[in-house]
């Protein structure tokens, strides 16, 4: 095969590879090596041995230091066709058993599940006839073409969901006659095919509900064109993209998607949340996931659009909202989780740096300095008081009585730093601390006077379980005290010595808390228990120093 048959631009897999893909970058001689030459930018430089210069001289710019190669036009492949690579894939006959444990069907949350062939006689008869395939995957299978179009609509007529992970496609022509010839696809997954920004074609797609373009190298530019196509779109998954910005063609908001209820924007460069208020108008939008991106801090849209300028008189921004998920950020402030009460469905569902289900309440909180105390963040019990509706939060549910007394706790926090700040400021820093203050009845804290007498001053007292795990201090029984509020760490390991006669230990203290999963370390002797939000019940573990 002459290197001619190939073009700049086209995607290719080494022979006998078809996971190893690339992308044609130059065609012709390269000096000192006589015959015809195909120059390839690896995808994720797979395999790639410079920059795309040799000896010297520059052939073409690679994406990456070592992603491109020289390759003889004998040692690729253009692909094949879709038509193809069904019959290659569901050739049941033909399977090996490597290949049939690679067969998954997709899951309700469009997840692959693999399938173990039970009743594999049943599975071949079915097969033979693939008018029957609804659900069909031909990931890394080198299709590059659609091929004829009655041929693919004679084959498969049914099939609803297609899986096109890590093929040679590019062009949205193909893209359209695909969609075309199967009239019953509903689904299709697009990732790992580098998709051409260039979308010139107006056509109408009105059978994709769901459409995947997770890796493919697509700019927002090339999303507002999608949404003219493909304009009944209930799902749309752009996942790793680079896409910092969304270009409008027409003022500062996103329009359109009329239908769109999810929106995946994970693991993109999304640094600016000004960039999330342009998507605020999109009617339908449930669901936006923001994992893996830049974002430091979330707040809700205050200044509106003018009246009609969107087609309705009266519009709230994230009208819909019920699922954002922001988590693996850098949002370190907890005025972002306290704007989440604004949005008018989160305050259903509330959510941040999190996955939340409408159904389960589920709420992550994972991976952001806002929840992480190591890093200046706040413990699992302030993010239970401050997110009153929650659930489940971080896989572990909540319990009616972990939410109480993470509430209780939290107001008493407050109140140990109460006297630092002005009855104003403590509104602006806790919302809700005045609302919880209030249901569970808590009464400020009064001075104790000596001459109030034993049962008054005992009536002040928080009774605390300790336990004593230390690996050299010797197995001991837990003990229950109870002690003044204004206890301080520092004084507590005091008292702990003498409670389980520990001599020349240095002891470090954890609060152990109902739902999660590592108990929290108290860093500074000198915060009180009352400052630290803990109260009668709890219990605090007592370690030795590593």
């Amino acid at each position: 095969m002459a290197a001619v048959a190939f073009r700049l631009g086209q995607r290719v897999h080494v022979a006998g590879d078809p996971a190893r893909v690339g992308t044609v970058r130059y065609l012709g001689p390269v000096d000192g090596h006589p015959g015809d030459w195909l120059g390839v930018d690896w995808d994720a430089g797979a395999g790639g041995r410079h920059d795309g210069s040799l000896a010297g001289l520059r052939y073409f710019v690679a994406a990456g230091e070592r992603s491109a190669s020289f390759a003889r036009p004998t040692a690729l492949s253009a692909g094949i066709t879709l038509p193809d690579a069904i019959r290659n894939r569901y050739n049941v006959e033909e399977f090996t058993k490597e290949e049939q444990d690679e067969m998954y069907v997709f899951s309700t949350s469009q997840k692959r599940v693999s399938v173990e062939l039970v009743g594999k006689n049943k599975v071949e008869e079915k097969l033979k006839n693939l008018n029957d395939l609804t659900s069909a995957s031909v990931s890394y299978m080198g299709v590059s073409s659609i091929g004829p179009g009655d041929e693919l609509k004679n084959l498969v007529p049914n099939l609803r969901q297609l899986d096109l992970t890590g093929n040679l496609l590019s062009q949205w022509q193909d893209i359209f006659s695909l969609c075309e010839a199967l009239a019953s696809l509903e689904i299709l997954d697009l990732t790992n095919n580098t998709m051409e920004n260039d979308f010139t074609d107006s056509s109408s797609v009105k059978n994709i509900r769901v459409l995947v373009l997770n890796y493919c190298g697509v700019t927002w530019e090339l999303v507002e064109k999608i949404k003219v196509s493909f304009s009944c779109l209930s799902e749309l998954h752009l996942m790793t993209n680079r896409i910092k910005a969304m270009m409008t063609p027409v003022g500062n908001i996103v329009q359109g998607f009329d239908t769109l209820r999810l929106l995946n924007l994970e693991d993109n460069h999304i640094d600016s949340w000004d960039e999330i208020v342009k998507l605020s108008y999109l009617r339908s939008l449930e669901q936006l996931h923001l994992n893996k991106n830049m974002l430091k801090h979330v707040t809700y849209p205050s200044n509106p659009p003018p009246l009609g300028s969107l087609g309705d008189a009266a519009v709230l921004p994230f009208e819909k909202l019920r699922v954002l998920l922001l988590g693996s950020n850098q949002i370190d402030e907890v005025l972002s989780v306290d704007s989440l009460n604004l949005f008018p469905s989160l305050t259903l569902w509330l959510s941040t740096p999190i996955l939340i289900s409408t159904f389960l309440k589920d709420v992550r909180l994972s991976d952001n300095p806002v929840a992480d105390p190591a890093k200046g963040g706040v413990p699992r019990f302030v993010l239970i008081a401050r997110l009153g509706k929650v659930k489940i939060l971080n896989g572990s549910e909540i319990s009616p009585r972990e939410r109480r007394e993470a509430e209780i706790r939290y107001v008493r926090l407050v109140m140990g730093k109460a006297e630092s700040y002005d009855p104003e400021e403590i509104k602006r820093l806790h919302p809700r601390f005045a609302e919880l203050k209030a249901f569970h009845g808590i009464e400020d804290e009064k001075p104790s006077s000596r001459t109030s007498g034993p049962q008054k001053m005992a009536s002040g007292l928080i009774s605390i379980t300790l336990k004593c795990v230390g690996p050299s201090m010797g197995e001991k029984q837990p003990l229950t005290k109870k002690l003044p509020p204004a206890t301080t760490v520092g004084k507590l390991k005091s008292l702990c010595e003498s409670f389980f006669k520990l001599k020349d230990v240095k002891l470090r203290l954890y609060l152990e808390e109902e739902g999660c999963p590592l108990p929290q370390f108290f860093e500074e002797d000198t915060v009180s228990l009352m400052e630290l939000g803990i109260g009668t019940g709890s219990t605090i573990i007592v370690d030795e120093e590593s």
